[in-house]
């Protein structure tokens, strides 16, 4: 028999459950349903949104013919007979369909371009990887891009008791409490697909008229993960929120992201790597503490290991998410990159210049210059350490927050120092 999740495909767009922003009257993807007009589209968002579903039901409506392939099993020569396919039947408009587009390379992809220019076929891919770096250029100029979103609970839920309530396509007769139905929902993770795995498996467990109970939800659900996707665009998006959160210095929020990321099956060393550089591209000097103790964490990790490692690492986010905050040092190592790559390479100035040798000395490598620690205060006021050229730069401005408070004092009054000079 096919899978439950297979029988209950919706067979009309009442049966979608979710994606209002797309499928509310007159939005985008309902107009691309009532084919008005039919045209190349690529369908992304995570798995078990509905897909599939919608391609079958954008072909269905405009009485298209539906060639579904996946790039996971597809190549150049499925295409090209999809389309001898297409051409054979050219009093019908043909819809083919890409499961899994993302896995086809540029020069695979770019076998669609010809058929889709001349109207042979209306191309629909379906991705759960971000369309702007997983698909060329030429290919996403000619098709529509919707981006549909994980389930919500009530969404799920009114997948399963849609599924509970077909006696022709569901599960069968079973007694399904709605706590049970909930935890299974959440279990889930916003993917439809799994949601009714998950329901056809307590199923069986539970047996013909038996009831879902939480013991057998509890062992169906058990080991289940969230999306998390590692390399893709959840990947990186909760990253994102994490560095953000220290950034803007919510410890809460940094903690919560912190959790979903391990929750979600994410190498803790990674994050750590993460951690170490949000302690230098914003909190920096204003707290130096932030780079040690983001170290040390990291450390930590490596000696203990999961879970109690994790502890150490949860520790260095709130505390960077605390710690006073400064990017001046981040900015100003860009100002001096740019100036480096722009300026070429100019000379070292004589007085800088190394001169281990009578030749070195004879040629006036290092003269003039002046031993700081000799000077009043170990500062050479006056002295010049840029290249000619480039005259005099500026490029670490401290804020007015933490230690920096006291660096920017202090670098104002040496600077006075080289004015009065």
């Amino acid at each position: 028999m096919r899978p439950l999740a297979d029988r209950m495909r919706p067979q009309s767009v009442a049966e979608v459950a979710g994606q209002p922003h797309l499928l509310g009257a007159d939005k985008p993807l309902q107009r691309l349903l009532e084919a008005r007009p039919l045209h190349s589209a690529i369908l992304w968002g995570p798995p078990g949104t509905g897909k599939t579903t919608l391609a079958r039901l954008v072909a269905h409506n405009a009485g298209a013919r539906f060639i579904a392939l996946s790039a996971v099993l597809a190549g150049v020569k499925d295409i090209r007979a999809a389309v001898a396919e297409a051409q054979a039947h050219a009093d019908v408009p043909t819809v083919l369909f890409l499961d899994e587009v993302h896995r086809f390379n540029k020069s695979q992809q770019d076998a669609f371009l010809p058929w889709v220019e001349d109207g042979t076929i209306t191309f629909i891919g379906a991705t759960t990887e971000n369309p702007s770096f997983a698909l060329n250029n030429a290919l996403l100029s000619r098709a529509r891009v919707y981006v549909l979103k994980a389930l919500g609970q009530e969404d799920l839920l009114r997948v399963l008791r849609r599924a509970l309530g077909d006696d022709a396509r569901g599960p069968g007769p079973v007694h399904a409490p709605d706590a049970q139905l909930r935890v299974l929902a959440a279990a889930a993770d916003g993917d439809a697909r799994r949601a009714l795995n998950l329901l056809e498996l307590a199923a069986e467990l539970a047996g013909e008229g038996g009831e879902l109970t939480a013991e057998i939800v509890a062992e169906v659900t058990a080991g289940s993960v969230r999306r998390f996707d590692k390399g893709g665009d959840v990947f990186y998006d909760q990253i994102s929120a994490l560095h953000k959160s220290v950034r803007g210095s919510d410890p809460d929020a940094a903690l919560y992201w912190f959790a979903r990321m391990l929750d979600g099956g994410c190498d803790p060393l990674y994050i750590a790597r993460r951690v170490l550089r949000m302690a230098s591209e914003d909190i920096g000097n204003a707290d130096p503490r932030a780079l040690r103790i983001a170290l040390d964490a990291w450390q930590v990790y490596e000696r203990l290991g999961s879970p109690e490692g994790e502890l150490a690492l949860a520790q260095a986010v709130v505390f960077l998410a605390c710690a006073a905050k400064s990017n001046a040092v981040y900015k100003a190592f860009g100002a001096a990159s740019r100036d480096a790559a722009d300026s070429g390479s100019l000379d070292v100035p004589m007085h800088l210049r190394n001169a281990p040798t009578a030749l070195m000395r004879g040629l006036g490598h290092g003269k003039g210059y002046r031993y700081a620690h000799d000077e009043p205060e170990a500062f050479a006021a006056g002295e010049s350490y840029f290249p000619e050229p480039l005259g005099t730069r500026r490029y670490y401005e401290p804020v007015d927050r933490g230690l920096e408070t006291a660096i920017a004092a202090k670098l104002a009054e040496l600077r006075q120092r080289n004015r009065e000079r």
